[in-house]
C-alpha cells in the first residue's frame, strides 16, 4: 500500500475504468472532473491530492445543509450506538417521528408517507399510487423532465436517449412541452391518472416553471379529476428560496416526492408524502409497495437532523440572499461575455447559465474545474451549465464562483478566436497547473 496521493488517484481511476464505468470517466476526464473526492467541508471538496474546489454540483442538491455537515455526521454515530437499519416491515419511533414532521411542513393536506431510498424509487411509488387509487394509466410528464432512471420513471423520463435502449417501456406514458398549459389540457383524457412535473426541471436546463403555470395545473387537475404530482427532488429542502419550491405559487399537489438533501448528504433516503384520501388505496392493498432499506432507522434520524438545521438556520433565506448576489454577477457576466452567454435562469440556489453552443457546457465545466469550481452542465441540455452549490455558501465563496465564471468564459472566447491570452488562475488550481494549448 501507499500513502502517495497521486498514486492512489492514478490507482482509484485505473479500478474505476476496469471494474465499473470506462465511458463515464472519459466523459468526466473531457469535462475536466476526473477528481477523487478526499476531504469534504462546507461549500468545499478536496482531490485527494490536494486541489480545492467549490462543489457547485453537490449532487444535484443533496448538499444543502453542506458537505460532512458535523451536526448530521453527530446524529448518525449517536443513532449507530442504538439502532440499525431495522426491519423494513416493522413501525419504528425514528419513523414514525419522520412521517409526523413531513406531515407538519409540506404543503396543502399531504399527510401520509411512504419512505424509500431515492428519487427515482420515490417517483416510481408516486407513479403506482396514482394508477392505484385512479384505476387509470395515463401518467403525462414534460419534454426534457427527469424523474429517475427506475422503472416506472424510467417511462416517464422526457429524454429519448435515455428511453429508447430499454423500449418497449411501461405503456401509458405521454409528453408534453414544459410551461404550455393548452398543450398539457389538450393531452388528457379519460384515462388520464396523474401530471407529473418538477417545479423547475433540472436535467432540462433549469427551467423555471411560472406560477400562473402551477395554479394552472393545480385547477386543470381539480376540473378534470386527475391528479397533481410534484417532484421535488432537486427543488426541495430550500434550495429554491422556499422549502419547497410549489410555494411560490401557492400550489400543494396530492403527491409530492422528496429526496437528495433529505439525508443530510451522510445517508440515502425519499419519501413520497400523499394525501388521506390516496392512502385508502393502501388500507386495501397494504403491502402494495415494499424498499428494504426505505425508510430504515437510521436515515429517519440523519433526516428529521437535516429538517432540524434547514429550519433552525432558515437555509431558504440563504439561499435567496446568495442567489440575489448570483444574479447581479450573472448580470455582469451577460455584459462581458454576451456573444457565449444568452441568458440566466433559477431561483435561490438553483441556477442555469444558457450558453449559445452545446459544447460551451462541456467546456466550461472544464475551465471550471481549471479555477477552483466543480460544476456540471446539464444531462438533457448541455448548453446550459448548472450551479447548485450547498446553501451554506458563503458571500466570498459565491465571489469566487462568478471570478472563476468570467475567467472560464474568457478562456472560451480566446479558445474560439484562436487567440491565447494569460489569465491569472484560481488559488485552488495552481496546485495541478496544466499546459495551455493553442
Amino acid at each position: 500500500m501507499t500513502d502517495d496521493p497521486a498514486t492512489i488517484k492514478a490507482q482509484a481511476l485505473a479500478d474505476y475504468a476496469t471494474y465499473s464505468n470506462p465511458m463515464k470517466l472519459r466523459t468526466l476526464r473531457h469535462a475536466g472532473l476526473e477528481i477523487i473526492e478526499g476531504r469534504r467541508e462546507g461549500a468545499r471538496t478536496w482531490d485527494v491530492t490536494g486541489a480545492e474546489y467549490i462543489d457547485c454540483i453537490t449532487s444535484a442538491g443533496s448538499m444543502n445543509v453542506g458537505r460532512r455537515n458535523p451536526e448530521v455526521i453527530a446524529a448518525l454515530k449517536d443513532a449507530l450506538d442504538r439502532y440499525d437499519v431495522g426491519v423494513f416491515l416493522l413501525g419504528s419511533k425514528p419513523k414514525a417521528d419522520l412521517a409526523r414532521k413531513l406531515a407538519a411542513i409540506t404543503p396543502g393536506n399531504l399527510k401520509l408517507t411512504m419512505f424509500g431510498v431515492g428519487g427515482g424509487e420515490a417517483n416510481d411509488f408516486a407513479i403506482k399510487l396514482a394508477r392505484g387509487c385512479t384505476r387509470k394509466t395515463g401518467i403525462i410528464t414534460t419534454v426534457n423532465c427527469y424523474h429517475g432512471h427506475t422503472g416506472l420513471a424510467l417511462s416517464g423520463i422526457g429524454r429519448d436517449a435515455y428511453r429508447r435502449p430499454f423500449d418497449p417501456l411501461v405503456p401509458g406514458f405521454k409528453l408534453v412541452p414544459f410551461n404550455d398549459l393548452d398543450a398539457m389540457a389538450a393531452a388528457i383524457t379519460d384515462d388520464t391518472a396523474a401530471i407529473m412535473i418538477e417545479p423547475i426541471q433540472g436535467e432540462g436546463g433549469i427551467h423555471v416553471g411560472t406560477d400562473d403555470y402551477l395554479r394552472g395545473l393545480r385547477h386543470l387537475c381539480d376540473e378534470r379529476g386527475v391528479l397533481l404530482i410534484f417532484d421535488e427532488v432537486q427543488t426541495g429542502w430550500c434550495r429554491t428560496g422556499r422549502m419547497f419550491a410549489c410555494e411560490y405559487a401557492g400550489v400543494a399537489p396530492d403527491i409530492m416526492t422528496l429526496a437528495k438533501s433529505m439525508g443530510g448528504g451522510i445517508y440515502p433516503i425519499s419519501a413520497t408524502v400523499y394525501t388521506e384520501e390516496l392512502g385508502e388505496f393502501l388500507i386495501a392493498n397494504p403491502f402494495i409497495h415494499l424498499s428494504t432499506f426505505g425508510g430504515s432507522d437510521l436515515g429517519c434520524v440523519v433526516a428529521l437532523k437535516a429538517i432540524e438545521i434547514m429550519e433552525r438556520e432558515r437555509l431558504w433565506e440563504a439561499a435567496l440572499a446568495r442567489g440575489v448576489q448570483f444574479r447581479a454577477g450573472f448580470d455582469r457576466l451577460l455584459g462581458r461575455h454576451g456573444e457565449i452567454l444568452r441568458e440566466y435562469r433559477g431561483r435561490g440556489l438553483m441556477m442555469g447559465l444558457q450558453f449559445t453552443s452545446s459544447s460551451h457546457g462541456p467546456r466550461m465545466a472544464q475551465q471550471l474545474a481549471r479555477n477552483g469550481v466543480m460544476a456540471m452542465y446539464s444531462g438533457n441540455e448541455p448548453s446550459v451549465m448548472r450551479l447548485m452549490p450547498s446553501l451554506v455558501i458563503s458571500e466570498a465563496q459565491v465571489d469566487t464562483v462568478l471570478q472563476a465564471l468570467d475567467r472560464s468564459m474568457q478562456a472560451i472566447k480566446e479558445q474560439d478566436s484562436g487567440t491565447v491570452v494569460a489569465v491569472d488562475e484560481a488559488p485552488a488550481a495552481k496546485k495541478r497547473r496544466r499546459p495551455q494549448r493553442t
